[in-house]
Formats: C-alpha cells, structure tokens, sequence
C-alpha cells in the first residue's frame, strides 16, 4: 500500500468518524445492539467452557476409567438385586483378572434396600450412605484417605467391624476437622472402629444438572465381607471396575458381561455402564445449553446488524446530495463505497470492544455470584471481535452500494 492510498484511507475514516459523529442518537443505537449482542456471544462462551472444566472435574472423582457390572430388571428397581439375588456372588470375583485382559482392578459393591440407614456415636446420630466395599475401591473411585488407612486384604478376609467415612461424617458426628480414628460408630448391633476418613468431593453442579443426587461425602465404607454376614447373603450387587486405560472401557464391559454370562450361563441379563457414556452425556447437555444460548446471542446480532443497515439506508437517503456533489467533484465508487463500509465498521467494532468487556464484567459477576471460578473464553472474545466486524461489513454492504451506484446527476436532483 502506497502513500497516496494510505492518506485516502485515512481522509475516508475522518470522514466517516466525522458522519457518525453528526447522529449521535442513531449510532449509539446502532452500538447498543451490537454491545448486547456480543456481550450475550462472551457470557455463553464463558459460561459454557466454565461449567464443562468443572463439570469435567466432577466426573474425575468418579475415575474416568470406572465401568460398572449389574443385574437388569424390568421394572428398573436398584434395590431388587438385594431381595431376590444379584446373579453376582463371591465366586464371580476368583477369575475377573484372569479372563478379563482389559480390566485393571475390579471391587465388589454390596448395599441395603434401606433408603435411610442411621449410625451413631455418643448419642449424636446420622443417616449414611453406607457401602460394603473391596480393597481397590478407593483406588477405582479417585478416593483420597486424608486420615488413617485404606482397607487391607486381611479387613476383607476376617470381616473385620472397620469402617472409613465421609467428611460430612466426620463433621456430624464428632466435628469439623476433627480426628475420629479409632472412634467408634453404631450400625444396629454392630460397633464399628473408624479407621479413615476420605477426602471431600465436589459434585454440586452434577447434583444440580440432576445427575447425581447421591451424597458422595455422607459415605461410610465397610468390608463387604462384613456387610453380607448382616445381610445373610453371599450376593454382590454391583461390580465397579477399572479399566486399563479410558479407551479400553468398551472392551472392558463385554469381557465382563461375556464372563459373567459362561459363569451362570446366561440365566441372568446385565446392565453396563462407564464413565465414556456419562462424559458423552454431559458433553451432549453442555451442547444443549450452549446452542440456546448461542441461538439467543445470533437473534440479538441479527437485530444489532438490522439496526444498522437500516441506519445506514436513512444516512445514504439522507446524503444523496453530499453524495453527487462528491461524486461531481470527481469522487471514485469506490470512495463512496469505503466510506459507508467504514462508518457501519466503525459501529459494529465499537459496540464488539464494548460487548466484550461488558461480557467480561457480566461473567466476572456470574463466577462472584455463583462461587465458581469460570474463567474468561479468550477465544470467545477474539471470535466476538471478529463476529462484531463481520456484521459491521455485512450490514452496511447493501447500504453501501446503494450509495455507491447512485449517479451524480441523480442524486444531485434529490430534493
């Protein structure tokens, strides 16, 4: 780009700056629909990627190699396995490994049909959500024991009354921060010795999406062993395993339903799940939410980019005078056409920079508000600016041309 060139460009965006300048009212309007328009692109973006990172988080403490194994029924009852058998018992666990190539570590779950199970100590009561577990339980869920010990094969083996707990437990029970090792806790007639506390977990936004309604830090663990002797069953009601690595789980679920299916010989029908079927739908929700969103910020762009063409429209009826003089003084098409696609750039680009900010503050707000921490979507806010110009460009094109194709003795006649 020569000089000359540079100085025209720059003599047509005073003039530009200068003709937006002259209705103020009108362009502020303009720069309002676009403000809001890109401010709703940033807010969506914002949110979106925030609520994925966390929801991404949540599904961590699950382990996102965990897959888990149990009976189907018909009428989709979870707790009818612990009335009428589980079609998964004790022997079932012998072999898992050995005919399983693709499963690193499997633990036996064993629960009650109980909807409040209440445990005690020192005449302070609780209800828990209490679980008959293996030894590599914790190691499958992404459990961290912050006090005391894991379960050892000798807990197992012995039915030893142990049991870890959740940190809503401990707080309930004997107070925050507090040290219940080697306390004691009462289920029914059976005294239990505490000999961990888990970690916390964080799944309020599961919770709130409704995919998860289970207390997962009210928990205490038990060997399973010791949980089917109360029970008076040898019955597993649900196996939870780990696969060797996240793209394995698939393969994983069938050498465990093929297992499972010789071992009873197909007396029993299985449900499967995994942790790649949760991501696939939360990714889908999250896709849910971001495309209403995003359908709301088009609509608002669409409007801004609308307002603008029709501001544009009144300025080339309004100057079709200035317009012929111009062209009469020996002004270029092309003149006239830069000079319009400047002024709805212009706009466009102001009401982009301020949408961006304003979306910044809006989502700074949101993270204050709702005590997460999402972060801003920098690409958003490029991918706004960009969007910003692009209707600037667009909408002010037919308005443009217009202006641009008028002929000097035409537009010098208009009264």
């Amino acid at each position: 780009m020569n000089a000359f060139q540079s100085s025209l460009i720059h003599d047509v965006f005073l003039q530009a700056i200068a003709s937006l300048k002259e209705n103020r009212l009108r362009t502020i309007l303009s720069i309002m629909g676009i403000t809001i328009g890109i401010c709703a692109v940033m807010v969506v973006g914002t949110v979106s990627q925030g609520v994925k990172k966390y929801i991404y988080q949540e599904l961590d403490t699950y382990g996102l190699e965990s897959l888990w194994v149990y009976r189907k029924w018909e009428n989709q009852d979870p707790f009818r396995s612990v009335r009428e058998g589980s079609g998964i018992d004790n022997d079932d666990l012998k072999y898992i490994r050995s005919c399983c190539s693709s499963v690193k570590n499997v633990t036996p779950v064993v629960f009650s049909d109980e909807n409040d199970i209440t445990m005690r100590s020192k005449g302070t009561y609780t209800n828990v959500n209490l679980e008959g577990v293996g030894v590599h339980y914790a190691d499958i869920n992404n459990d961290t024991i912050t006090q005391g010990r894991d379960f050892r094969l000798e807990d197992i083996q012995r039915r030893k009354a142990v049991a870890i707990i959740g940190t809503k437990i401990r707080d309930e029970l004997f107070g925050p921060h507090s040290n219940p090792l080697r306390k004691s806790l009462r289920w029914g007639n059976v005294r239990l010795t505490i000999i961990g506390v888990l970690d916390v977990k964080n799944r309020d936004i599961l919770s709130q999406l409704g995919t998860d309604d289970y207390d997962v830090n009210k928990r205490v663990l038990i060997p399973y062993t010791l949980y089917q002797q109360q029970l008076g069953s040898k019955d597993i009601h649900t196996l939870q395993a780990e696969a060797v690595s996240i793209n394995e789980t698939e393969k994983a679920l069938d050498q465990l339903t093929e297992y499972l299916n010789r071992r009873h010989s197909f007396h029993y029908e299985y449900v499967t799940e995994s942790m790649e079927g949760w991501i696939t739908t939360a990714e889908d929700l999250l896709r849910n939410i971001s495309f209403v969103g995003l359908i709301a910020a088009l609509i608002s762009l669409f409007v801004g980019g609308m307002g603008i063409m029709n501001i544009m429209s009144t300025s080339v009826v309004e100057r079709t005078r200035e317009i012929g003089i111009r062209k009469a003084l020996g002004a270029y098409r092309r003149d006239i056409l830069l000079q319009f696609l400047l002024e709805s750039t212009v706009v466009s680009v102001i009401g982009g920079v301020l949408g961006m900010v304003l979306g910044i503050f809006v989502g700074f707000g949101i993270s204050y508000l709702s005590g997460y921490d999402l972060g801003i979507s920098w690409f958003t806010a490029a991918l706004a600016v960009l969007v910003s110009i692009a209707v600037g460009m667009i909408s002010g094109y037919y308005p443009a041309y217009r202006a641009a194709s008028l002929k000097p003795v035409d537009a010098l006649r208009y009264e």
